[in-house]
Parts: C-alpha cells; sequence; structure tokens
C-alpha cells in the first residue's frame, strides 16, 4: 500500500458566511465565524479518513496557528516530515462564503513558504507513493524552487499528482510545460483543466490534459477532470470514462476539491483502479459539501454506506 505525501501549505482557514461579497470600501455584517485547520490539511484528512498512510512534506510553523495545524494532524495519525519554523508562525486563509456556498480567499503568507529540499527529502518517497503538489506552490519562488528540485530527483514508480489551483493558468508558459513534464496525474476542476486546454466538458478536457503530462499517453499518466456535481471525467491514455456525480443541498463548498482529490488518493494507494477511486471521490466530495468547515471530509465506512443507496436504485 502506498502513501499519500502533500508538499503544499497547510494553513489556518479564517471563515465567515457573508450575505453577499462587500463591494469596495463597504461592509457586510458575518452570520457566523469558524477557525479551523485548511490547505493541505484537507487532503490529508480526507485520505486518512480513508486508510491511507499519510505525510504532510511541506513547511510549518511555531505559534498558535502552527500549533492548531500540527494538532489536527497528529489527531489523525498524519506524519509530519519536519520539525517547526521555529521564528515564525503558519499563515492565515481568509475565506468568506455566500449563500450559495461558493466560497472566496484572501490568503497570507508565513512559515509555510519557508520550505526547503531537505524539508522535502524527509519525505522518503519510494515506489508506489503519491506525491501531491499544489500550484500555489508554484506562484511563489520560495516554494517553487526547491519543490522543482526536488521533484526532478523521485525514483521511478513515485506518481507525482498536481491539483493545479486557480494559480496554474496564472503562471509563465515555461515553467507550466516543466510541471506538466514532471507530472503523472492531473486532478484540476472543469475550469483550470479548460483554461489549460481550451476545451470544453469534462470528458474532452481530461483527454487534452492526459497528452500533456509526462510521456504523453504513456503508462503511468492520467487525467482527472472534476465538475462538481456532475462528477469527473478519467483519461488514461486514450480511453476517457465519465464517473457520475451526486448532486447534493450544498452548504459549504470550501475543501469539496480537496476532499476529492485526497479521497481518490487514497484509493489508489489502497490498490483500487483511477476509475473506482474516482466514483468514491465522488461520493466525498458530495459528502462534504453538506457540512461546514473545510477539513470535513467523510471517512471511508461513510463513503460506504452513502455509496450502498445508490447500488440498490
Amino acid at each position: 500500500m502506498g502513501r499519500v505525501i502533500h508538499t503544499g501549505q497547510a494553513l489556518v482557514d479564517e471563515t465567515v458566511e457573508v450575505g453577499r461579497l462587500p463591494r469596495r470600501g463597504a461592509n457586510e455584517m458575518a452570520a457566523s465565524y469558524a477557525r479551523a485547520a485548511g490547505g493541505a490539511v484537507n487532503i490529508l484528512l480526507a485520505a486518512v479518513r480513508q486508510g491511507a498512510s499519510t505525510v504532510h512534506a511541506g513547511a510549518h510553523g511555531r505559534g498558535s496557528n502552527g500549533d492548531l495545524i500540527r494538532e489536527a494532524l497528529e489527531a489523525e495519525g498524519v506524519t509530519l516530515a519536519s520539525a517547526p519554523v521555529e521564528e515564525l508562525d503558519t499563515g492565515i486563509c481568509f475565506v468568506m462564503v455566500e449563500p450559495s456556498a461558493e466560497r472566496t480567499f484572501v490568503t497570507t503568507l508565513g512559515a509555510e513558504r519557508r520550505l526547503t529540499v531537505e524539508m522535502l527529502a524527509a519525505s522518503e518517497p519510494v515506489a508506489g507513493d503519491l506525491v501531491c503538489v499544489t500550484g500555489y506552490s508554484l506562484a511563489v519562488a520560495s516554494t517553487r524552487e526547491p519543490l522543482l528540485e526536488w521533484l526532478a530527483t523521485l525514483a521511478s514508480g513515485v506518481s507525482v499528482v498536481l491539483d493545479p489551483g486557480d494559480a496554474f493558468a496564472g503562471l509563465d508558459a515555461r515553467l507550466r510545460e516543466t510541471m506538466r513534464g514532471l507530472t503523472s496525474v492531473w486532478t484540476g476542476n472543469q475550469e483550470e483543466s479548460s483554461a489549460l486546454t481550451g476545451k470544453t466538458g469534462m470528458a474532452a478536457a481530461a483527454a487534452s490534459v492526459v497528452r500533456m503530462l509526462g510521456d504523453g499517453e504513456g503508462p503511468g499518466r492520467v487525467a482527472i477532470v472534476r465538475d462538481g456535481p456532475r462528477g469527473c471525467a478519467v483519461a488514461i491514455g486514450g480511453e476517457v470514462t465519465e464517473v457520475a456525480g451526486f448532486p447534493q443541498r450544498p452548504v459549504d463548498t470550501n475543501g469539496a476539491g480537496d476532499a476529492h482529490t485526497g479521497v481518490l488518493v487514497a484509493g489508489v494507494a489502497a490498490g483500487l483502479g483511477w476509475v473506482e477511486a474516482a466514483r468514491r471521490a465522488n461520493a466525498g466530495a458530495a459528502l462534504k459539501v453538506t457540512r461546514r468547515g473545510p477539513a470535513t471530509a467523510p471517512t471511508a465506512a461513510e463513503i460506504d454506506e452513502f455509496l450502498s443507496r445508490f447500488s440498490v436504485l
């Protein structure tokens, strides 16, 4: 069974529910406020709740924010590869959630950006492990440079899983090409995938993305394009499979894509095929959007129970 290793930023989410986003210079009253570990924590907890062995290889700080991150990860058995950055605390992501469940972010930079090759290498990936990368790591030099240097040294059999995020489309074209060459698996939403390929529709975008990864349609190259309640498309080589979603009435979409990715990679680490893992990931994301808070992905037992309702329909 492979491990899930995440290299991205673990942050503290400061979340408010608002009736609408404030116009410039104006004020809106929040209906609620919450503070919780988020960012890479979302994916790691989603994966560990499926039974995966997980490691956080990113940087984390010393202070109230860093303490919250460590407590959240250690409470569920996630290994931290490195010691805290002593002189700086972890950053914050300010999240505004609208009645539609759509979310808007403003993020600060903190200790999570003090990444080094040594920190990453402490995770010691081996064949069968899945190394998760976020496009937000590539947007800032202090995380981009050590990450790219380290990724180029990974042994054969280690899968690099890229979740591009909104940041990827705005990167320099040469940087995007370099990262695609290092990527085994793309897992992005429809908007992110269409921005890369110019293709609309999950299946068309996934088929186009997979040809841009590493050796193109060679062994081990996979592209997953998700589109919320519609589900996702899985492209492996020249074959594309659309996997139906499970529409729900959402209350909070913050962390839904992360839940999908965490359940997906945990399933593959446990030996599932990509299509079956994607079906479970669709179910995991569907359950997550019915829950408030970023790191509220379901357990494997909850996904099993949820899917059992559909198997008898």
